[in-house]
């Protein structure tokens, strides 16, 4: 049997087809450690008071309260400026503890997602192209 041009040009067109279909997935699989930034979160996690502040608040709270009136009214002042300072004190240590944090969501090339945890503030941004290596991103 012997082909015909229009034969020739269809087995010559599925031929080119069938080669780019497999360097399209061969070239689309290079990059396992690439992706894109997807999301940039602001982590903000409350400290916690060890009661150092509370104390301390509360005896110079006390001090304080203390010199307010007298008799029965300087007992008052003296129990309530305790507690105003040991709740204040409290809540200052407990703001002086307080952390940020910053975490990167990179959607992989293979669909996965990857997060990167920072402890100061990054300049990665939502779309960009990045790159994992030694299991810390660089820009692509």
């Amino acid at each position: 049997m012997r082909l015909k041009p229009c034969h020739w040009s269809a087995l010559l067109t599925c031929a080119v087809y069938a080669g780019a279909i497999a360097f399209a997935q061969t070239s689309s699989a290079a990059c396992k450690e690439c992706g894109t930034v997807s999301d940039v979160k602001t982590i903000k996690k409350d400290g916690e008071g060890t009661g150092v502040g509370a104390v301390a608040g509360g005896v110079i709270g006390g001090v304080l309260g203390h010199q307010v009136g007298g008799g029965r009214g300087n007992t008052a002042a003296t129990v309530v400026g305790a507690g105003a300072g040991a709740y204040a004190g409290h809540q200052i240590e407990k703001k002086q503890k307080a952390t940020t944090s910053y975490r990167v969501i990179v959607t992989m090339e293979d669909g996965s997602a990857r997060t990167f945890d920072y402890a100061s503030q990054t300049s990665y941004k939502a779309g960009d192209q990045v790159k994992v290596v030694n299991n810390k991103l660089t820009r692509q």
